[in-house]
Parts: structure tokens; C-alpha cells; sequence
């Protein structure tokens, strides 16, 4: 029995949230132009992502609202709080960014205040495009704000990569102007802003590697928050085998171990079937060591030559002289991000960046078969 699809995340910005939209707003503005509203949103919307149907949200509040930008945003700070969906709220977001250019200040505490109930991390990067250190200064600010939603806006809305929106040129080119908001941030007391502030920190170092090292080295990592953002911050380098990115969270050593096993289980798959692999580690040293574990996987390309990826495997301390069995289980399933083509697939098992074991598997795509396979993890 097949199971059901899961929900859509665009379908949460379906024609009953468009009408509940329309009601709410008709209650707190009796000028508002429910049909107007209503035709703007509906209009294509079964063709409309996710994204389309926030910014269409924001067109047709413009729309259908009465009032001048300043009594408009009045409107939208009132209905913030009934909402009733975090991307209804970004569309109110979205709002200010198409409308409050030419109204900073008043932009800038509307956008403060939407962030608690549907970031406002896309509707700030056109104030930064615009004006990069004006606008940075007010993040500065809310970088030390007593609410984590506002703290993290600081760090989220400043991300030169941020998923779902443009690069930010001027930050992808120049790191040096959000140096401060990271080391205000660098021991947040709050998850949700110390995830922020490590995903900024990953981005940066895509693109300036050194820069990031430089600015960690400096910063005390003995406060358990500071650490596990350096950790998070540096997982790019790290799976590259960075030798720096490596020593700054204890891991730069040559690892004195030896490999009694690594093996993928069964060395065939075919298109739905599970791979395990194992690796089984013995210390050599007299002391404790910590070991970062990855394997990476050369793909097959249709030219016959290879892709190689890195996945996570295990952070661990190893004490002097005992071992550890590590396993992992994936599965091969049909994606359209990724092509894979049959033949034997290298695995290479990877210790604090260095390569001490290979072992293999060969791929073949079951019979009858359109589409091709991927390895997802299942851990």
C-alpha cells in the first residue's frame, strides 16, 4: 500500500488561509477590498509556490488597503499577532520591503517587530542591497535586543547566501562589515540564534575560508555555546579536511589508530535496496583523542568518471587504547537533484581529514527503471 504524499509547504497559503487573511483584515479595517483581495490572490494560485504566494499576499494587501504606507503598516502591525501562519507574517514582511524604501526608520521598527511571528530575514536584504551600512548599523542594534527573534534577524538577515533569496554582492565579496553582529551573537544564549550565527559563519567561509578561520581563532572557545557554533560554522571546512578548521575544534592531530574494518554491506545494490556501512576503529595512542569520522562516496558520472561527497559519520573521543564500531545506513532512492549512473562507487573513510581506508560498492539501476538513483541518509 502506497502511503500518502505529505502536504505541500505552499498548501498552508491555500484559498481558506487567503479568505481567513481577508476576513481578519476586514475586521480591523472596514475599508478594506475583500473581493479586490481576494481576486488578486486566487488568481493562478494552484500554479504559485510557496514564495509567489507571500509576495502575492503583499501585492494584494497594497491592493486592498485604503491608507498611505504609514497607516497601512499600522494595519498590518495589528493583525501581526493573528496571523495564524509564520509565512503570512513574511508576506507582511514583504510588504514593508515592497513599499517603505523611501520610509527607513519606519521600516526598519516594522520589520522588528513582524520578525516574532514570521522572519523578516527576506524583507531586510533590500534595505541592505540599497544601503548596506545604514542598515547594518540598525542590526547591530538589534543584535543585543532582549528577543531571540529579533537577535537572530540580526544574524539570518545579513547571510550572504541565505536560502530562498538573492546574495547579498557586497557581503559575498566582503565579510568584514557583519564582524560585529557575529561576535555580539558568538555566545547567544538561544539555539535558534546560535543556529543562525553558525550557518552565516558556513556561508562566509564558501567564499572566504581564511577570513572565517581567522575571525574563530580569535573568539574563547572554552563557552560551550561559543564552541558548538565554531563546530556548526566550520562543517564545510571540516569535511573538506581543513587542517585549521580541524585543530579549532580539537580534531588537527594525525589520528593513531588503526582501521580493523570498513565495509559496505551488501557490496551490491540495486534501486531500493538499504546499503549499511561499517567501520571499526582501535586506538593506538596513549591518550584520549578526538576524531572527526567521514566517508565520502565517489559517484559514477555517465562519462565513466567520478564526483566525490562527503557525509558525516562520527564525532567521537576515543580513549587510549580501546576501539569503536561505527555504522551508518542509506538507502537508494529516486531524486531529480541528483543523476547516478551504475558501476562501482569508491568509498573512501576519512579520520580527522586524512584517508585510511577504501572499500566499494557496485550500483545497478533495477530493470525498467526511468529514473536514476541517489543515496539519502537514513541516521
Amino acid at each position: 500500500m502506497t502511503e500518502p504524499s505529505p502536504p505541500l509547504l505552499k498548501d498552508s497559503l491555500d484559498r481558506d488561509r487567503m479568505h481567513g487573511i481577508a476576513r481578519r483584515m476586514a475586521a480591523l479595517c472596514p475599508d478594506f477590498a475583500t473581493d479586490r483581495f481576494i481576486a488578486h490572490v486566487t488568481d493562478g494560485l494552484d500554479q504559485r509556490g510557496i514564495m509567489q504566494r507571500v509576495r502575492r499576499i503583499a501585492t494584494g494587501l497594497h491592493a486592498a488597503l485604503p491608507g498611505d504606507f504609514e497607516n497601512n503598516v499600522r494595519l498590518l502591525l495589528a493583525f501581526a499577532p493573528e496571523a495564524g501562519h509564520p509565512f503570512v507574517a513574511i508576506a507582511l514582511s514583504d510588504y514593508v520591503a515592497l513599499h517603505g524604501a523611501d520610509r527607513f526608520e519606519q521600516s526598519m521598527a516594522a520589520l522588528k517587530q513582524l520578525t516574532r511571528y514570521g522572519s523578516s530575514e527576506f524583507a531586510i536584504r533590500p534595505f541592505l542591497d540599497r544601503d548596506l551600512h545604514r542598515t547594518l548599523a540598525v542590526m547591530e542594534i538589534w543584535a543585543r535586543d532582549p528577543d531571540e527573534h529579533v537577535r537572530r534577524l540580526a544574524s539570518e538577515g545579513c547571510r550572504p547566501r541565505l536560502p530562498w533569496s538573492f546574495r547579498l554582492k557586497a557581503l559575498t565579496a566582503d565579510p568584514a562589515p557583519v564582524a560585529t553582529i557575529l561576535a555580539t551573537l558568538k555566545a547567544d544564549p538561544s539555539p535558534y540564534v546560535r543556529k543562525s550565527v553558525a550557518n552565516h559563519l558556513n556561508d562566509i567561509a564558501k567564499d572566504h575560508p581564511g577570513w572565517v578561520l581567522n575571525l574563530l581563532a580569535a573568539w574563547p572557545r572554552e563557552n560551550p555555546r561559543t564552541a558548538w557554533i565554531v563546530k556548526h560554522g566550520l562543517r564545510t571546512l571540516i569535511k573538506q579536511g581543513d587542517k585549521r578548521a580541524l585543530t579549532l575544534i580539537g580534531a588537527g592531530a594525525a589520528p593513531v589508530i588503526a582501521v580493523e574494518r570498513f565495509a559496505v554491506i551488501p557490496a551490491a545494490i540495486v534501486l531500493g535496496a538499504p546499503v549499511a556501512i561499517e567501520a571499526r576503529l582501535v586506538s593506538r595512542a596513549d591518550t584520549s583523542q578526538r576524531l572527526v569520522v567521514d566517508y565520502a562516496i565517489h559517484y559514477v558520472k555517465k562519462n565513466g568518471a567520478t564526483s566525490r561527497k562527503v557525509f558525516k559519520f562520527r564525532e567521537i573521543e576515543l580513549e587510549a587504547g580501546l576501539g569503536a564500531t561505527l555504522t551508518t545506513t542509506q538507502t537508494v532512492r529516486d531524486f531529480t537533484t541528483r543523476k547516478h549512473h551504475a558501476g562501482r562507487h569508491r568509498i573512501e573513510l576519512l579520520v580527522n581529514g586524512r584517508t585510511l581506508a577504501e572499500t566499494a560498492f557496485d550500483l545497478a539501476l533495477a530493470a525498467g527503471a526511468a529514473a536514476t538513483p541517489v543515496l539519502t541518509r537514513n541516521d
